[in-house]
């Protein structure tokens, strides 16, 4: 299986976001991968002259839940269209006092409380067992940062995001439990979209758009719908223009330790592999796979 293009950068939009502004040379192309098909039809064009990507991670109208996203048939696509830099964008709950609704956060390092999904392209005759102890790219978080820094946004980063399965919100006895915990974030669907873009050796990154104090702020509506949407049109507009303008940026950065993040995880023997699997992971396999 072949990559179908050679374009650099994939952008997930999440809840509130289903298209990219700005964007030239537009093509609506459909894809299918060994997983199923992704969320939607990608959006392929190009932004500020750089060849981009763009998925709606809920498809448009909103109409699959966390759980029932194919996240690997996405990241699947995203690596067949010869994506190398992933910007996830999604929003979330704050767990800490100081993040507060609208601002925009970069998180670090995330914490999986998922359970419906499946977490891996391998199995099925074929291991792999791949580092995650720093699960999104330094080089590209780095970017986005400086640039919500350099628009002089609301922009904060590192800290966790824990993921939960939902669809429903916390209740209140697990939103106390995560904020005692540390974690900074709440949102539901990251994970499993770092561990795959990490398995397909893409750099992957986090725009989390708070939106709410989830439900443990005395002094805070507790969170619906209505508060959700409303205050993510705003942060929309602040992801858009981050992304703008770091897109010059990251087709420029020089190559990070994402792009061999397989190179010691593969440990089934070769011999041992089904051809079938060989066959469906080329794509991602074949640098460490030669008789495929």
């Amino acid at each position: 299986m072949k990559k179908t293009n050679n374009i650099a950068i994939g952008i997930i939009g999440g809840s509130g976001l289903y298209a990219m502004d700005g964007m030239e040379n537009i093509r609506e192309i459909s894809m299918s991968t060994p997983f199923g098909k992704p969320s939607d039809n990608f959006i392929t064009g190009e932004l500020m002259g750089v060849k981009i990507a763009f998925l709606s991670r809920h498809g448009r109208g909103h109409r699959i839940t966390p759980s029932e996203i194919n996240y690997r048939a996405n990241i699947f696509a995203f690596k067949k269209l010869g994506v190398s830099n992933i910007i996830s964008v999604s929003a979330v709950g704050s767990l800490k006092e100081e993040l507060k609704p609208e601002t925009i956060f970069i998180p670090d390092q995330f914490f999986d409380r998922t359970f419906k999904r499946a977490t891996t392209f391998f199995g099925n005759g074929i291991v792999a067992h791949i580092s995650m102890s720093h699960p999104v790219c330094h080089a590209l978080t780095h970017i986005l940062y400086n640039t919500g820094r350099g628009l002089n946004l609301e922009i904060s980063t590192g800290g966790t995001y824990i993921c939960m399965e939902g669809p429903q919100f916390s209740t209140m006895a697990e939103s106390r439990s995560y904020r005692s915990l540390g974690f900074d974030v709440i949102g539901m669907t990251n994970i499993p979209e770092a561990k795959l873009a990490r398995e397909a050796e893409i750099c992957y990154a986090t725009l989390a758009l708070i939106t709410d104090y989830d439900c443990w702020h005395e002094d805070e509506e507790v969170v619906n719908v209505d508060m959700v949407i409303e205050r993510l049109n705003r942060n929309i507009h602040k992801a858009k223009e981050i992304i703008r303008h770091s897109v010059g940026r990251i087709i420029e950065k020089k190559e990070c330790s994402c792009q061999n993040a397989l190179r010691d995880a593969i440990i089934t023997d070769r011999k041992a592999i089904p051809q079938k699997m060989k066959n469906s992971l080329k794509l991602i396999t074949e640098k460490y796979i030669k008789d495929q």
